[in-house]
């Protein structure tokens, strides 16, 4: 297979195969805007995908200097994908193996919205629309030939699951849900499972708290209501968007105060567990007695117990992608040759409107209806002589030959003189 691509193709990344949550935190992007519109001014393309486990930035342009760039915006540790191996590692990203649960269905929504996004801030291109949405198609349809998500957990009915490895069961427990985005949906549904006493959910927009509340059969709670709740609970498993901690170790230690019975030592025990992206904790907390965190770093050896049990269905999937890369490169060099195709009908529409313009005045007066039939005419005209041309020039790329294209181009453009050039 000819591995050419004409459009260069760059990942700079970090994810939890290589980093803590610590490490991930620290190299995340504070605001996607900022970073989208930086970066776009360097590159024809720019994609950033953001998640509790990983951090992306897709980029048409070179790896060198992707990397470059990345040391100049101050991240300095980072892994660099490019070329077929950027075009692998996306398919993979979508499939789902290189998710810490492996076959989550998440990611695919993520890389939706984070293309969303980037269309948004003006990062997208075509190169970059074909890219995530080439991975999109694959990691549905995967899914659908595979059994890689058969009975999936997401991170969120990892974290449930976590909680109740901790405390040998959940029956009959008070569990607290902070955060009613898409991981708190996820959570909440994987506790319906469970026998519970009472769930609670709180949010700081209150209205989606008892929305969420509504559906599971819980009890919504005010946001500032959060530390009293705490008390309540036996389990809080904290999935905000917020970009700073919400459970801090001042607030949280004077809560555990009322979790101390008059004859009891230390405080009852209370299981927090983090999987937001920022930290929803101060790591602190761990500090006051009876307060038991864990984040999404302890959901590890729950990916290595799912990732055993999928791994011949991961192993069909690399095949599929190497199936898949031949296709993947067809598309990106086909959209490659547009530059090529824009010269070669640039050159044609400029003789259109020369010869139109010539005809119409060649008729004297005209009526409107008599110039829209003569434009329309040169337009066909143009467009059906140019047809067999670009379909050319769209082959040859396809097939990684832009030197053709670029020759076919001259050939209808400059006339003899390409050909006379040839034959030297």
């Amino acid at each position: 297979m000819n591995e050419g691509l004409l459009a260069p193709i760059a990942i700079a990344g970090l994810d939890h195969h290589t980093a803590t949550q610590n490490e991930l935190e620290a190299f995340r992007f504070p605001d996607d805007e900022d970073f989208i519109r930086q970066a776009r001014s360097r590159y024809k393309g720019v994609l950033l995908l953001q998640t509790c486990n990983r951090v992306e930035v897709l980029v048409q342009g070179d790896p060198d200097d992707l990397a470059r760039f990345m040391q100049s915006i101050g991240k300095n540790r980072f892994t660099i994908h490019h070329g077929l191996g950027a075009l692998r590692h996306l398919l993979g990203l979508a499939a789902g193996i290189n998710s810490m649960i492996v076959g989550e269905d998440q990611i695919l929504g993520q890389m939706r919205q984070a293309l969303l996004t980037s269309t948004e801030y003006g990062g997208n291109s075509q190169i970059i629309d074909i890219c995530i949405n080439t991975a999109i198609h694959f990691g549905v349809t995967v899914r659908q030939k595979t059994m890689i998500n058969r009975g999936s957990v997401s991170i969120g009915s990892a974290a449930v699951r976590l909680a109740e490895d901790l405390l040998g069961t959940l029956k009959k427990r008070h569990i607290l849900v902070v955060g009613t985005g898409e991981m708190g949906r996820l959570v909440t549904k994987a506790l319906q499972e469970k026998d519970l006493t009472a769930i609670y959910v709180t949010n700081r927009t209150y209205e989606r708290a008892v929305e969420l509340a509504e559906e599971i059969g819980g009890k919504a709670v005010t946001f500032k209501d959060l530390f009293p709740f705490i008390l309540l609970s036996d389990v809080v498993i904290s999935c905000t968007a917020a970009p700073h901690p919400v459970i801090r170790h001042d607030e949280l230690e004077k809560a555990m105060q009322g979790r101390t019975w008059p004859l009891d030592t230390v405080p009852k025990p209370l299981v927090v567990v983090d999987i937001a992206q920022p930290r929803d904790t101060e790591d602190s907390i761990r500090e006051i007695p009876g307060v038991h965190l864990y984040t999404i770093d302890d959901l590890r050896s729950i990916s290595d117990e799912n990732l055993a049990a999928r791994q011949s269905e991961a192993d069909t999937i690399r095949s599929l992608i190497e199936a898949e890369i031949g296709t993947f490169i067809h598309r990106i060099n086909r959209a490659a040759a547009n530059d090529t195709i824009a010269t070669l009908h640039t050159w044609a529409e400029a003789i259109r409107i020369r010869e139109r313009d010539k005809a119409i005045n060649r008729l004297g007066p005209a009526d409107q209806k008599t110039i829209q039939i003569v434009d329309d005419l040169t337009r066909v005209l143009t467009g059906k002589i140019l047809a067999d041309a670009t379909m050319a020039i769209r082959v040859s790329a396809e097939q990684c030959d832009l030197d053709t294209a670029g020759m076919i181009v001259d050939a209808i453009t400059k006339g003899e003189k390409i050909c006379f050039r040839k034959h030297d």
